[in-house]
C-alpha cells in the first residue's frame, strides 16, 4: 500500500474512533452518581447553556462540557428549561439533553384544603421548604382552596398571589353565572357566605342544601345563628377543643350570627369551588333549618316545629353518648 494510502486509511480509522468517542460520549452511559441513584442538578433562570453545562459538569452528570454545549445548541438548546432536574445514575447526555428541552424538572406541590383560614395558608407556605422568601397573611376567603405546583426557589408571597388570582377569576366566572334574585349583593358578600357554609358541613353533597337554607334566612331576615362564626369570633377560626356553650352564644364580636343580623363582616375561612358554587346557584328549597343528625350530616326542616322534634331528637343522641357504657 502507498504512503498515502496508508495516511488515508490511518485518517478513516480515526475518524471512525472520533465517531465512536462522540457516539458513546452522547448515547452512551453517563457517569454513576456520586451517591445514591440520581443527582439533583437546580438550573436558575437565565443561565445560559454555558452556565447549565458548567452546572451539568461540577454536579458530574456529564462527561465532556464541551460536546454538551456543542450538541445542546445542535439539538436546540434555547429550548433548553431552566428548573429542579433528578438525572440519573448512569443516564445518558442524549437523555439529560431531551429532559430539559421537555422541562421535566422536579415536581412540588402545596395543597390547601377547603376551610383553612388564611393564617394557615401562610403558615403552610411559610413551612415549604424549597420555596423562598415570607409569605403574607392573605385577607380572609381571598384565595383558592387547591393543589398548587411550586417550583424550588419560588418566592413564597408570589405564591400567595397566585392562590389570590385563581380566586378572583373563579369568583368571577360564578357570579357573571349565578342565579336570579339571590339575596347576595357582590361577589364579597358570595365568599364570606360560601365561607360559612364550608364550615358548617364536611358533607360535600350537602352544601348546596345548607347555601339554600342560609339564603332563604336572609331573604325573610332571620339571623343565620351559625356555630362556626361565633368559634372565628372568639378564636379566629382555631378549634375551642370544647362545645359551644351559652356564654359564648351571647359575646359581642361583631361575627356571632346569633346576635347579629345578616353576614359577618368578613368570610371565616377560605371556600372552595363547590361551597362557591353552591351559593351562587342553591336548588330552590323551603327549608330554614338543620341540625347534626348524629351520623356526620344534617337534617333539615321548613317549620320550626319540624326543626324543633329534629333538635330533640339530636339532644337524645348526645345524651345517649354521654352515657358511661355498660359493664358485661
Amino acid at each position: 500500500m502507498s504512503l498515502r494510502g496508508r495516511i488515508l486509511a490511518a485518517l478513516a480509522v480515526l475518524l471512525l474512533a472520533g465517531i465512536g468517542l462522540f457516539a458513546f460520549l452522547f448515547w452512551g452511559p453517563g457517569p454513576k452518581a456520586r451517591s445514591g441513584a440520581a443527582t439533583t442538578v437546580i438550573l436558575d433562570h437565565g443561565v445560559g447553556i454555558p452556565g447549565i453545562a458548567t452546572a451539568m459538569a461540577q454536579a458530574h452528570v456529564i462527561r465532556a462540557r464541551p460536546l454538551f454545549l456543542v450538541m445542546a445548541k445542535l439539538t436546540g438548546g434555547g429550548r433548553l428549561q431552566a428548573g429542579e432536574y433528578s438525572i440519573r445514575s448512569g443516564e445518558s447526555m442524549a437523555s439529560i439533553i431531551g429532559d430539559m428541552k421537555a422541562g421535566r424538572v422536579i415536581r412540588h406541590y402545596v395543597t390547601v384544603p377547603e376551610g383553612w383560614t388564611s393564617e394557615m395558608v401562610a403558615r403552610l407556605v411559610n413551612a415549604e421548604p424549597v420555596l423562598t422568601g415570607q409569605a403574607p397573611v392573605p385577607p380572609e376567603g381571598a384565595i383558592l382552596p387547591e393543589t398548587y405546583e411550586v417550583r424550588r426557589g419560588e418566592d413564597r408571597a408570589t405564591i400567595i398571589d397566585r392562590m389570590r388570582a385563581a380566586r378572583d377569576t373563579l369568583l368571577a366566572q360564578l357570579w357573571a353565572s349565578r342565579a336570579p334574585g339571590l339575596p347576595l349583593n357582590s361577589p364579597e358578600e358570595a365568599v364570606i357566605l360560601a365561607s360559612i357554609v364550608e364550615k358548617e358541613t364536611g358533607v360535600a353533597a350537602e352544601r348546596p342544601r345548607i347555601a339554600a337554607v342560609f339564603e332563604n334566612r336572609l331573604r325573610a331576615g332571620i339571623r343565620l345563628e351559625s356555630d362556626p362564626t361565633v368559634i372565628y369570633g372568639i378564636s379566629k377560626g382555631v378549634p375551642l377543643g370544647r362545645g359551644l356553650t351559652l356564654a359564648d352564644l351571647g359575646l359581642v364580636t361583631g361575627y356571632n350570627t346569633y346576635r347579629i343580623a345578616g353576614l359577618p363582616p368578613t368570610p371565616i375561612a377560605n371556600p372552595g369551588k363547590a361551597a362557591l358554587e353552591a351559593v351562587l346557584n342553591p336548588p330552590k328549597s323551603t327549608e330554614m333549618f338543620f341540625v347534626a343528625n348524629g351520623t356526620g350530616g344534617h337534617v333539615f326542616a321548613s317549620t320550626f316545629e319540624e326543626h324543633q322534634r329534629n333538635v330533640a331528637r339530636w339532644r337524645e343522641i348526645e345524651r345517649e353518648r354521654a352515657q358511661p357504657a355498660r359493664g358485661s
